[in-house]
């Protein structure tokens, strides 16, 4: 295998338990003003759910989005959506979901657990738990793009292409590409993004070549993840961000196996104007936006493209 120099860790962000939408439970691992300079182009990560059906029902109710793009990838249960047009469906375990707000779009996402009424298949092999666990990510849009048509990108689980890299890796690939193996979903070629979900088996070994100049992400889910040469652990529920410097993310295991995501992107290095679920680029566009909600002319393209 080609041999690359490691990127050194720059910033580790501890997951801090909050809640959000109507009182969901969940882990905030990085977001905001501040996080995003470090970041870019990725906005936000959340952890969310719990074994505790009371921790999540209530959901996230209608909200709008506007200038963003959102990733909802789920580990367990199931999660209803449903936006403004009247589109709706539901994504199951291994599914993702990623929606690009673009000019604006009301939505909200309910999470349940799996129930008798769900697909045979997942019963078979989730089995019937209370759980409903995943992430939603956060990406910056270009500003060029940030009023353009909202639009979907529906991703089941069963068709994300998924390789094993010969070290003990199992590389499911949700966007971008490794090893020659290019993902579900390309993404838009102003960030070149890469999301992957790695399982290594213990004493295993994971690479992965980072563009220069791009920014670079690995967030623990489980077990054992430890990076560069140094060997520091990455604890479960915290991530890390890479310097710059170096051409390579590289993680580890020794006794125990682990589990972690990994991002990749362009930063886009834009301005950025953040209120709540909108983000754009300036604060006359956070108050015209404002001014969209109150006047009820949010919804700039009444159509969003699903692919």
């Amino acid at each position: 295998m080609e041999s690359f120099k490691p990127k050194k860790v720059e910033y580790v962000y501890i997951g801090k338990n909050t809640t959000d939408g109507a009182g969901v439970k969940l882990k905030r691992i990085f977001g905001g003003h501040e996080s995003a300079v470090r970041t870019d182009p990725f906005l936000l990560l959340d952890h969310f759910g719990s074994d505790k059906p009371e921790e999540y029902l209530s959901g996230f109710p209608w909200h709008p989005h506007r200038g963003i793009e959102t990733v909802t990838y789920l580990l367990e249960g199931k999660v209803e959506h449903q936006d403004s047009e009247g589109n709706r469906g539901t994504i199951f375990p291994s599914d993702i979901q990623w929606m690009s707000a673009a000019s604006g779009i009301f939505h909200q996402e309910m999470p349940k657990p799996l129930d008798d009424k769900d697909p045979r298949e997942l019963l078979q092999a989730t089995g019937m738990t209370t759980s409903s666990v995943g992430f939603q990510l956060w990406i910056n849009m270009p500003a060029r793009t940030k009023m353009s048509t909202p639009m979907y990108n529906d991703i089941k689980g069963k068709t994300t292409p998924v390789v094993e890299n010969g070290n003990g890796s199992r590389v499911k690939i949700v966007a971008g590409e490794y090893l020659g193996t290019q993902g579900s979903l390309k993404g838009r070629a102003e960030i070149d993004p890469t999301y992957l979900d790695v399982r290594m088996e213990s004493e295993s070994e994971f690479t992965f070549p980072v563009k220069a100049g791009y920014t670079s992400i690995a967030y623990s889910i489980a077990g054992e993840v430890l990076l560069n040469a140094s060997g520091d652990r990455l604890q479960p529920g915290s991530a890390a961000v890479f310097s710059s410097e170096g051409e390579a993310v590289s993680v580890f295991t020794k006794e125990k196996a682990g589990r972690f995501i990994l991002l990749s992107g362009k930063p886009l290095g834009e301005p950025i104007y953040w209120y709540g679920p909108m983000v754009m680029n300036s604060r006359e566009q956070i108050n015209q936006a404002i001014m969209d909600l109150q006047n009820g002319t949010f919804i700039r393209d009444k159509n969003p493209i699903f692919q």
